[in-house]
């Protein structure tokens, strides 16, 4: 699972670098496509689910909050962009996310991506030996609410190993001391979605897109974190 975080993390360090005004998302997509051939990977999106979901990449600007399809949307200057992407490596999966600016942003998104951010790592501090699932989703919603922001609650982080999407889920929000006790050995990919404005979503016809009902921006970091006795320990960092 390190070797597969390996590659997710370049992943986002080369799409990180290819972000910038005129890129489409489906440029991207080859970027993450490159990179997955390159250390021979394979992607945990590309096929996923029904409709079988087609890029290597979700790719999700400004409103969109998760799911985007890769295409012909090209990047300007303003908008934020979400990236979440996921490698395999000898059946052993990796996942994580971040949101990034396209050139200047507004102080309100860069806020946003801030506070995002900070959550998502409120959440991984809490995932310690013997804590329970809850006190990781407490963590992220106490900071992302405490900026003022919405939490999503339909889209929530998971347990991941030998398939992407395991149980348990680890919710983005919800009262500490709840749920199971974390162990050393369990690995989970955390992944808050914070929207700018109300936390409520809508689905587009595509039946992926994830938007944020209201219109406002919407942000995403996750990472794939293990638990060990000597803490927690992230393997999609670079």
């Amino acid at each position: 699972m390190r070797r597969a975080g390996s590659v997710v993390a370049e992943m986002h360090e080369k799409i990180r670098d290819a972000i910038k005004p005129g890129v489409t998302t489906a440029e991207l997509d080859l970027v993450g496509r490159d990179v997955l051939a390159r250390r021979g990977a394979t992607s945990n999106f590309l096929g996923y689910s029904h409709p079988p979901f087609p890029g290597v990449i979700c790719a999700s600007p400004n409103d969109m909050i998760v799911h985007g399809i890769p295409g012909p949307y090209r990047l300007e200057e303003g908008d934020i962009i979400s990236i979440d992407c996921g490698a395999i490596i000898e059946g052993y999966h990796g996942d994580a996310a971040f949101t990034a600016p396209v050139g200047q942003v507004d102080e309100e998104a860069s806020r946003l991506m801030k506070v995002t951010e900070e959550s998502l790592y409120a959440g991984i501090e809490a995932m310690v030996v013997g804590n329970r699932i809850s006190d990781i989703g407490h963590a992220v919603q106490t900071v992302a609410e405490a900026a003022g922001f919405g939490v999503v609650r339909e889209y929530v982080g998971h347990a991941i190993g030998t398939a992407m999407h395991e149980k348990p889920e680890v919710p983005n929000y919800g009262e500490p001391g709840k749920g199971p006790k974390l162990r050393a050995g369990n690995v989970f990919a955390v992944e808050p979605m914070v929207n700018a404005g109300s936390r409520f979503t809508k689905v587009l016809d595509d039946a992926w897109s994830v938007v944020t009902e209201d219109g406002q921006l919407s942000a995403h970091f996750e990472h794939t974190i293990a638990i060990t006795e000597d803490g927690p320990e992230i393997f999609t960092l670079p």
